[in-house]
């Protein structure tokens, strides 16, 4: 294949990308929309993030996250005041290995996804295929990061890679 002839490719792939971007945009109803994030996130921007989850799920959205503290609680609190039947929680490892406080709140969830045989890897480890099965099952990720989240990051351009919409918030 020519070099022009890869380009052409390129650029039809990307003007592909652009118009789902844009059907998903203006598509009305439900999407699945993944909301993750950092552990580590102020109050006011808890109450944030739980105020998006909580629209979003409103409208019909199928809100997908993990379980740690910070903004992935924050998303739980918003989907279950909302309605809770549209949150999908898919943990790294283990119920057992999250903080009491998570712990507390996924054991009231219907849909909550625990993977025993990851409790051998590091979090880090863990976090990673977490996410990518969590991109797997969206249409769409929101991301509550800083500029320092190596694995927020990845997962962001693992995101792109998939061909995801992405919407990345940074808190620095």
């Amino acid at each position: 294949m020519s070099q022009s002839e890869q380009s052409g490719t390129i650029t039809e792939n990307k003007i592909d990308t652009y118009l789902e971007e844009l059907q998903l945009i203006q598509a009305r109803g439900s999407k699945k929309i993944a909301l993750i994030g950092t552990r580590h996130v102020s109050f006011a921007h808890q109450q944030l993030i739980e105020m998006l989850a909580y629209a979003l799920a409103l409208e019909g959205n199928h809100i997908i996250t993990s379980g740690a503290p910070g903004t992935n609680f924050a998303v739980i609190k918003g989907v279950q005041r909302a309605n809770p039947d549209n949150l999908t929680v898919i943990l790294p490892q283990t119920l057992e290995e999250q903080p009491d406080e998570s712990r507390e709140q996924l054991l009231t969830l219907k849909s909550v996804f625990e993977y025993p045989e990851r409790s051998t890897m590091t979090l880090a480890q863990a976090s990673e295929l977490c996410y990518a099965e969590i991109i797997g099952k969206c249409q769409q990720l929101v991301a509550f990061l800083y500029h320092t989240s190596l694995t927020l990051k990845q997962t962001i351009k693992y995101a792109h890679e998939q061909n995801k919409m992405v919407t990345a918030f940074y808190l620095d």
